[in-house]
């Protein structure tokens, strides 16, 4: 019997911790997946850093993999979607091809000290034109370093080959062997100096900081012109379709698409992004860490959004159980936490690299309190996703005081999401339903290709891609309104003590 042949885009995942590749298919589904891992290393407790060429080799082997099994499969392949960790970037010769850095990731917090001394002249403005303060990080200041203790990078430089980009513009320069030097929009945002109202670099910020505007890559949509990837890369030529930063391409196969909807995604740490519109939002409040972005950028029109983010809830749990080994494996912590019956006294705030909603103090570090002699490994775990639910609590209320209204609909994904002890503690603080997003493990890795597919011709618009998949679960508080508050009062009192008084400042996002 002859099967049909049926068509899909081969969608890249490129988070922090691995990369993964499939065939996303035309009933809006994906294929196995192949995945790699990716090393991260903390060289001290401010710098987190990975290896380009990790990530490149690691990126061909599962494409090449993805591919193998699409022609298996009859699969006929229309073109090459994204999806990346966003502000992790790296400098690397156009000529050899070769990085000439290591990737410094998103994660990184080694300028967040001289940066707080530029906040009073640069927050307001940058909040104005970039929606974002000065923070804790600063790719292009880091470019510009580089570009001057770095012999390699500078020798580089000066003859003109060095290139700069963060990780979609280095996967797509490799794929395309050099004919594209750009970044998405969503990429952009996230590096800190792309201006909201032109929609290209900011460059009083960008020449403050002394980066060199020649080693700037362009700025295009997310469905913009990408090339095409060069056949001696993958053994065949594909048009890449679509680039996006992977909470983006988040929102879009979680179908946080219109408006005041929002979406939660638990990976390396936990992002929470609500729609806000086609112009960039007004914050009828200034609140720490919450920051507006493009949603993304298609045929020249964007849609913007805000965002707050806790930057390790993922990695604290990676660093429970592989670092620490107080727990056998992320799924033993969830099944232990769902042993515990009722609220735990632990409390684990989870800011292993530094607290940015309610409060901004990058230089903040984790806390694990409440424990006795009668603490279970059970209750432990429970505390430390009661932690994450609080964080997640806190996300929200600073993104709807932020947009002044409240988000009308909330949906759930990413690894963590696969637990329900954490999705009815999200329930129960918040005191709403909270939906679980049906295949919300690969939500990146199918947005992206969702959008590149629209392009292709493999759906009419977004949310015919999204409405294959079925109805979400939904999960409802069960807290009564007393205890509720009573718990998020003891959370905020939690928080007071432990961040020292001089971060508590509300620096403008």
């Amino acid at each position: 019997m002859i099967r049909e042949r049926r068509r899909g885009v081969l969608s890249i995942d490129e988070g922090t911790t691995g990369t993964r590749a499939a065939v996303v298919l035309d009933d809006g589904g994906a294929a196995a997946a192949a995945y790699l891992p990716i090393s991260v290393r903390s060289p001290d407790h401010l710098r987190v850093e990975q290896d380009g060429a990790e990530i490149w080799e690691n990126t061909v082997r599962v494409c090449r993999t993805a591919l193998e099994r699409a022609a298996a499969d009859r699969v006929e392949i229309a073109g090459v979607s994204i999806s990346t960790q966003r502000a992790t970037v790296l400098l690397w010769d156009a000529v050899t091809g070769e990085p000439l850095s290591p990737a410094v990731v998103w994660q990184d917090r080694r300028y967040a000290e001289r940066l707080r001394e530029w906040e009073p002249d640069w927050d307001e403005r940058l909040a104005e034109r970039t929606g974002r303060p000065v923070g804790s990080r600063a790719p292009l200041l880091w470019a510009a370093e580089e570009v001057a203790r770095n012999e390699e990078a500078r020798r580089a430089h000066e003859r003109g080959r060095l290139v700069f980009g963060s990780i979609d513009t280095w996967l797509v320069w490799k794929l395309t062997r050099g004919a594209r030097h750009v970044m998405s929009a969503t990429n952009a945002v996230a590096a800190g100096a792309y201006d909201l109202r032109t929609g290209d670099w900011y460059g009083p910020w960008a020449d403050f900081l002394g980066c060199p505007p020649d080693i700037l890559p362009s700025v295009v949509d997310e469905d913009g012109d990408f090339g095409f990837t060069d056949p001696s890369v993958l053994g065949v030529r594909l048009p890449i379709l679509s680039v996006m930063g992977d909470q983006h391409a988040a929102m879009v196969a979680l179908g946080a698409h219109r408006p005041g909807q929002a979406m939660c995604v638990h990976g390396t740490g936990t992002f929470l992004d609500a729609v806000a519109g086609g112009r960039p939002p007004g914050h009828r409040d200034r609140v720490p860490g919450v920051l507006t972005l493009v949603a993304w950028r298609s045929r020249g029109v964007p849609l913007f959004s805000l965002e707050g983010f806790a930057a390790t809830t993922g990695s604290a749990v990676r660093w429970l159980c592989e670092e620490i080994g107080m727990f056998e494996s992320p799924r033993r912590l969830t099944e232990l936490a769902g042993e515990h019956s009722g609220p735990s006294r632990v409390r684990f705030v989870p800011a292993l690299a530094g607290l940015r909603t309610p409060v901004w103090a990058p230089e903040a570090t984790g806390l694990l309190a409440g424990l006795s002699l009668s603490t279970t490994r059970a209750e432990l775990a429970r505390g430390v996703l009661d932690g994450f639910a609080h964080s997640v609590c806190d996300l929200l209320e600073g993104v709807e005081k932020a947009m002044g209204r409240p988000v009308t609909d909330l949906v759930c994904g990413g690894g963590l999401a696969g637990s329900d002890v954490l999705m009815s503690a999200q329930a129960d603080l918040i005191g709403r339903p909270v939906r679980r997003a049906l295949a919300h493990e690969t939500a990146s890795l199918r947005g992206t290709a969702y959008l590149g597919g629209v392009r292709a011709g493999l759906w009419p618009d977004l949310a015919s891609a999204v409405a294959g998949l079925g109805t979400d679960p939904v999960f409802e508080p069960a807290l009564a309104d007393g205890d509720r508050r009573e718990a998020r009062a003891a959370w905020r009192d939690l928080l007071a003590r432990h961040v020292p008084t001089h971060s508590t400042k509300e620096s403008t996002s």
